[in-house]
Formats: structure tokens, sequence, C-alpha cells
């Protein structure tokens, strides 16, 4: 889908009737008061030419503009990947949302996403109107706002989360851009306990909540994640600063304000901003449902606003789907709760439910295919592991949303043990690639009556550029259908499921 283009009196309809389809997909810069807002800010309707608009925040700080302080455009929903036609720069943005330039420059972002710093620089002033630079800034000092304003982090460990180099740059930059004090912002600092951050995450409506949550809930794996009374919790390790941050994170939708609140544990305080994105990606947030629920048409209609289920590391999605295949859903969870126990790393103040984070790629990369056989992965997926794990360790393979998502199926299709139905599941969770279809699964084929793996994909064929999405509203429907089913319909529920027999030989 092609960025939007800002017509002036649809952007001005869309801030006069506060339409939240439009949150995020760009700002509105006032002339009589010098801030800019989000679409859906709650003040007095502002005079039509009184208004500009933009794309980007730091498009409108560019161009002299301060953050409103009541509506906090630090908190609009950000973009899907398939919101953009430059999908590079889309995911250069969303680097640098989650901290990256921190510990790297222009040069180290471009190499990340696997392009040069000229055509960087060139893709992202031609998306966003504003300089690699100038974004950067921008996130910086909206990232220092928000945790000014919602927790009671010090001033120094502020300047630090925010990527700032020290607090004089921190205090001189704030002071040049918005014309405040750290003091000034603190005043309407939030009581949030040190051992805990909290913070909202908007999306835009509708957003059904529950059926992600009973995604997520078939799958959870003990000690590692918990689910109960709405709530989703788990697991985080974040690797930043040449060491690894452990800590746990807990979602709660708040349906009537449009967020999900998000608790972070203490240990996280450092790495919030990646932590924030890894929320971001898991939870779909900058899908536009009523884009995708239109497309699918009479599929979304049951469940209208389901979201991609995504993933904090795109490696554990692998892992996930090479033990699953061709055993039942409870198996693969028992399988992988003795991995995390065995290999994952402990927290240091656990919980009942949360107690191990899961073990990462170059954990597992070192751990030999017959020692997990120990825990009962059979030794063709031991392999399978290794491999994969040894390939992200070493940079061969990324599993993130900046990866091509064709040459990283070709990449995992190149392994020994994987097959189709797991380098689509890579690419649907891990990737969040949307267009991500597994048509070899079982349930899938089930659910709509279709023999062949040809038939699967003609059929599937009507609902692209969204058929992920379309598999997720596929599965929800083979999980309700009613007990009772054979042996091999068991075997495959909820679609984890790889055999290369199942490949259409008509």
């Amino acid at each position: 889908m092609p960025p939007m283009k800002l017509d002036p009196d649809t952007c001005y309809k869309a801030v006069a009737s506060h339409d939240r389809r439009f949150d995020g997909r760009f700002f509105v810069g006032v002339s009589s008061t010098g801030v800019y807002c989000r679409p859906i800010c709650a003040v007095r309707t502002p005079k039509r030419e009184n208004c500009s608009f933009y794309e980007t925040a730091a498009a409108a700080e560019k161009q002299g503009f301060r953050p409103c302080l009541r509506c906090r455009p630090e908190l609009a929903p950000g973009h899907g990947l398939a919101d953009l036609s430059g999908r590079l720069a889309q995911a250069a943005a969303t680097l640098i949302d989650e901290g990256f330039m921190a510990d790297a420059g222009v040069a180290g972002l471009a190499a990340r996403i696997g392009i040069t710093e000229r055509h960087l620089r060139r893709l992202f002033d031609a998306q966003f109107g504003v300089s690699v630079l100038e974004y950067a800034q921008t996130q910086r000092l909206l990232l220092a706002k928000r945790l000014l304003t919602d927790t009671g982090l010090t001033v120094t460990d502020v300047a630090h989360a925010a990527g700032f180099g020290s607090v004089r740059r921190f205090n001189d930059v704030l002071k040049t851009r918005y014309g405040l004090t750290p003091l000034a912002m603190r005043k309407r600092a939030a009581d949030n306990v040190a051992d805990e951050l909290v913070f909202e995450l908007g999306y835009r409506p509708p957003m059904a909540w529950a059926s992600w949550l009973q995604f997520l809930g078939v799958r959870a794996v003990d000690g590692v994640e918990q689910l109960g009374d709405g709530t989703y919790a788990r697991t985080l390790a974040i690797d930043s600063g040449g060491r690894t941050h452990l800590g746990w994170l807990r979602l709660e939708h708040v349906a009537r304000r449009h967020v999900i609140r998000v608790t972070l544990s203490g240990s996280l305080a450092h790495v919030i901003p990646q932590a924030l994105g890894r929320v971001r990606r898991l939870c779909d947030l900058g899908c536009r449902p009523d884009v995708v629920d239109q497309h699918l048409g009479p599929l979304a209609a049951e469940t209208p606003g389901m979201r991609l289920p995504g993933a904090v590391d795109g490696f554990e999605i692998a892992v996930r789907a090479v033990v699953g295949q061709v055993i039942s859903v409870k198996h693969a969870r028992t399988l992988l709760a003795r991995l995390a126990e065995r290999h994952g790393q402990a927290l240091a103040q656990p919980s009942p439910a949360l107690r191990f984070g899961f073990p990462g790629a170059a954990a597992l990369a070192g751990v030999a295919p017959e020692t997990l056989r120990e825990i009962g992965i059979p030794l063709a997926k031991g392999r399978a592991i290794h491999a994969i794990a040894s390939r992200v360790a070493s940079g061969e393979l990324k599993l993130e949303p900046s990866a091509a998502p064709e040459d990283t199926v070709a990449r995992l299709l190149a392994i020994e043990g994987v097959g189709d139905w797991t380098a689509q599941y890579v690419a649907m969770r891990a990737l969040g690639w949307p267009d991500a279809f597994p048509g070899t699964d079982y349930a899938l084929r089930k659910v709509l009556g279709i023999a062949t793996v040809r038939g699967m994909n003609q059929h599937a064929a009507q609902w692209a550029p969204w058929r992920a999405y379309a598999a997720i509203h596929l599965w929800r429907r083979y999980e309700d259908l009613k007990p009772g089913q054979d042996k091999k319909e068991a075997k495959y529920k909820n679609g984890e499921h790889d055999r290369n027999e199942d490949k259409d030989k008509s």
C-alpha cells in the first residue's frame, strides 16, 4: 500500500471528526499555538487556515512545531509493514524507534537493513521528508518526554535510555526544541514505582483482544508465558550495550482508551525503547484493521480487528515452529518448557509462573543436537534448531521485520528439516509479513474443505496481500470446531504441521 497522500481537505475532516483511523498516519501543526497534534486530539478543533499537515512527527518538528502535551504524539500508533511502499525506509524507521541509533550511526543502520548509506538517506528523505538524523533526534526527544512524564526514572537514566550521550546534551536539546527543562516535564510525571514501569501504546480500533489472547494462550510455554484475567505476561531478554537485560512484561487491554497498557520490570529500564518495540511487533499495533478487514470480507466479519500475533524474538518463533512439526500443540509446549528450563537464563526474581527467559540463538548454537534429544526433541529437529541458531548467531540469517521475506524464506528452506510450513510460519510471526501463507497446513485445508495444497494456494490468492491474517482467522475457526476429531485431526490441531509428503503432486 502506498503512503497516504496528505490531501489537506481530507486531513482537516479527519481532525474535525477525531477519526481514529487516521491516528498516527499524519500529524497536524497549528500555527496559532505552535504545537502539533494527533488527529484525535480532544482540544477545540483549530481553524482550517491555521492547520498544516505532516506525515511524521519529525516533519512537524522540522517546521518548528512542538508536541502537544494533551494528545501526546509519542503515543500515536505506528505503521505496519504493508502501510508504506518504502519497506526499507520503514524498516529503518522501526529500528530507530527501538533505539538502534543509540549504539550505531547511519552507516550501521544501513548495513543492518542491507543497503548503502547513500541509498538509505535517499529512501528515507523520499519517504518521510526528513533526514535519518532528524527523524532519530525527534524519536529520542519523544521517548525522553514519555519517560519524564510516565516514569520516576532519574533525569540521568532518562537521558541514557533515550539515547543521548550526556545529561548536558539532553538538557540543551530539550530546551532548544521544546522550550522546556526536564524538571518542568517531571512535574507531570506519573507515580511509577522503581521496580515496575508502566506505559500505554495506542492502536487503531477495533482490536480483537480476546481472540489474540486465545491464539497465544493455546501455545503458551510454562515458565516463559502466563495468561490470566484478560492479561498476557512473559519473560523478555534483550541484548544491548554488551550485556543481556532479562526481565518480564505484562500486557492489559484498556478498550475505552484504545491502548495496550504495558508493564515492564525494572530490570528492563535501560532497554525501554527496545522492549516497547517488541510489544508493538507482538501485538501488531501498526495494523490498519479497516483496510485488512474490508479486504478479507466475510472471513473477518466474525472477528473484526484480529491482529497478526507477532514475536518478541524471531529466533524463538523459529524454534517453536520446528519443535511443533507433526506433533500436538500440547506436546510441543511440554518440549519447549523443558528447553527453556534447561537452556534458558533464570530470572533474578522469578515468580511461580515466569521463571526463565527463552534461550537465544547464541545459547542454542552451543548446544549439540544430541543434547536436545535428552529432553525429548528428536535428533532431526535438534539439527534443524542448531543450524538455525548458528546462522542467526553469526548474522547470516535475520529473523526480524527488517529482513527481506522472500530471501529469508529461501534461506530457511535451504536448512534440512525446514519445510514450507515452518518457513511461512516464521515469515508470518517473526518477520510480521502480512502476505505469508502456510498453504500446506492441514487445519487450514480442513476448515475450507480443500484437499490439495495447490487448491489451497489458489483459493487463498483472493486474500493477498493479507493472507497471513486470513490464516489466523482460519485457525481460529478450526480451534472453535466441535470436539471429536479423529486422531489425525487432533494430531495437527492449530496447524503445527510440516510434512514434505503433503506437497501437492497433482
